[in-house]
C-alpha cells in the first residue's frame, strides 16, 4: 500500500512538472535591425510582447542596428549554431548565400501549415528558385535636403549638378557641412549614388564577372567621389568620423544634405517632416538618368532550419514568424511620416524611370568591404578608381 501511494504520489508530480513546463512555454531566440533609431523598434518590441502573452512562450531578443558588424555577428552564430529561431536578415543578396542552407523556405513552412498561406514574395527569390525570407516593408535611397537651409541662402534645391555645385561652394563658404558623410563608417549610399550618377542604370546593375571590364560609369563614379571631396563637399574629420554623428549633424541644422534610405525619414522629427525633402542624387553624365534612384525589398523575416526541426520549438516558431509578417504587424512597422518630406519621397519614387538593387546588396562580402575600406583613399586620390574597380570585379564580386 505504502509504495502504491509512493508510486502515485511520484506519478502526480511528474504530471504537475510538465504541465507547468508546458503552460510556461518555450523561449524563442529573435534578432532583427529593430533597434537603435529605427521608429518601428517600439512596434516590434510591443509584438513581440503580445505574443509573448498570448502563447505563454517566452522571446529573448538580440536586436541591434544593421552595420557590417551586425551583419558579420548574425553570420558568425550561425557558424558556431547558435543562430536566432526567427530573425530580420538580407534575403535575395550575398549576405544571405551562406545561410540558405540553415533556414527553411516559406514555400516548406506553407506545405506544414497551409493554413497559414505565408507571404510568398518573388522579389526575394533566391538563386535556387526558393523563397525563404518574407518581407514586411520596402525601402527607397535618395539625397535628403534640409530646406529651410537652402531657403535660408536663397538656394534651389540640387535637382542638377551646377545647383549641387553652388550649393556645396555655399554651405562651405558659410560653416555648413554641405553633404554629411563618413568614408570610413558608412560609406556605400554615396558611392552607389556616385555610379548611378556617372551612366545608364542598367550600368548600375551590371553584374560583371571576373576577367570582364569594369562598366565605365563604375570608374566614373569613384571620380565623381574625389571631385566632391575636392569641392569641400565633406566635413574635414570626413575619414574620422561616423554615421551617428554625421547623421545628427543633418538633424541638427548643421549639414545641408545627407545620402540615406527610407528609414532615415522615419527616424526625423515631425517638426522638420515640412523643411526637409529628398531627391535624386543629381547626373553627372549626359547618359545617366536624373530620376534613378536605389531601392527595393532587401529584408525579410525568416525562420532557421535549427528551429525547425527541433519538435518543441517549430509550432512556437512559427506562430511567431506568422504574427511578425501580419497585415497588422507590416503596417505596424512599416514608415510613418509625413509633411513635406512624404511628399517629396512620393514625387520622387513615382517618377523614378528605375530603381535599382545597391550593387552592395549583390557582391561577395568580402569584395564589398574591400571596396568600402577604399573609400577614404579613392575621396583623396590616394587610390586609382580604376585599380580599384577591376579589383573589386577581378577578386569576384559576383559568383
Amino acid at each position: 500500500m505504502k509504495k502504491t501511494l509512493a508510486l502515485l504520489l511520484t506519478l502526480a508530480l511528474c504530471l504537475s512538472m510538465g504541465t507547468f513546463a508546458l503552460a510556461d512555454g518555450v523561449t524563442l531566440k529573435t534578432v532583427s535591425t529593430f533597434a537603435g533609431t529605427d521608429p518601428a523598434t517600439p512596434q516590434y518590441n510591443a509584438i513581440l510582447a503580445e505574443y509573448e502573452q498570448e502563447s505563454g512562450n517566452k522571446v529573448e531578443d538580440a536586436s541591434a542596428t544593421s552595420d557590417e558588424a551586425w551583419k558579420a555577428g548574425v553570420l558568425n552564430d550561425f557558424a558556431a549554431g547558435n543562430e536566432a529561431d526567427i530573425m530580420f536578415y538580407f534575403a535575395a543578396t550575398a549576405d544571405s548565400e551562406p545561410i540558405l542552407d540553415k533556414v527553411v523556405s516559406i514555400q516548406e513552412i506553407n506545405e506544414a501549415y497551409p493554413e497559414l498561406n505565408l507571404t510568398v514574395n518573388e522579389l526575394l527569390t533566391e538563386a535556387d528558385g526558393n523563397v525563404y525570407a518574407i518581407p514586411v516593408r520596402s525601402f527607397w535611397e535618395g539625397l535628403f535636403v534640409n530646406k529651410d537651409l537652402f531657403d535660408q541662402f536663397d538656394l534651389e534645391l540640387p535637382t542638377d549638378w551646377a545647383k549641387l555645385e553652388l550649393a556645396v561652394a555655399t554651405f562651405k563658404e558659410n560653416g555648413i557641412v554641405p553633404i554629411a558623410v563618413s568614408l570610413s563608417d558608412i560609406p556605400h549610399y554615396i558611392l552607389e549614388f556616385c555610379i548611378l550618377s556617372a551612366g545608364p542604370a542598367s550600368e548600375h546593375q551590371a553584374k560583371p564577372l571576373s576577367g570582364e571590364a569594369v562598366p565605365e560609369s563604375w570608374i566614373k563614379g569613384m571620380e565623381v567621389l574625389r571631385k566632391l571631396n575636392e569641392m569641400g563637399a565633406f566635413a574635414e574629420d570626413v575619414n574620422a568620423t561616423t554615421e551617428t554623428i554625421t547623421s545628427q549633424l543633418f538633424r541638427d541644422k548643421k549639414a545641408a544634405m545627407q545620402l540615406d534610405g527610407s528609414w532615415f525619414a522615419n527616424g526625423l522629427a515631425q517638426e522638420n517632416w515640412d523643411n526637409t525633402v529628398v531627391v535624386p542624387f543629381p547626373a553627372t553624365e549626359d547618359d545617366a538618368d536624373p530620376t534613378a534612384i536605389i531601392g527595393g525589398t532587401s529584408m525579410g523575416f525568416y525562420m532557421t532550419r535549427k528551429a525547425w526541426d527541433d519538435p518543441a520549438k517549430r509550432d512556437a516558431a512559427v506562430q511567431l514568424l506568422a504574427k511578425l509578417t501580419s497585415d497588422d504587424s507590416v503596417e505596424r512597422m512599416g514608415f510613418v511620416f509625413g509633411g513635406e518630406l512624404l511628399k517629396s519621397a512620393k514625387r520622387m519614387v513615382g517618377e523614378a524611370k528605375a530603381m535599382c538593387t545597391p550593387i552592395q546588396d549583390m557582391i561577395d562580402t568580402e569584395v564589398r568591404n574591400y571596396w568600402f575600406s577604399q573609400a577614404p583613399a579613392l575621396a583623396d586620390g590616394t587610390a586609382d578608381a580604376t585599380e580599384v574597380m577591376t579589383k573589386v570585379v577581378n577578386d569576384g564580386a559576383y559568383k
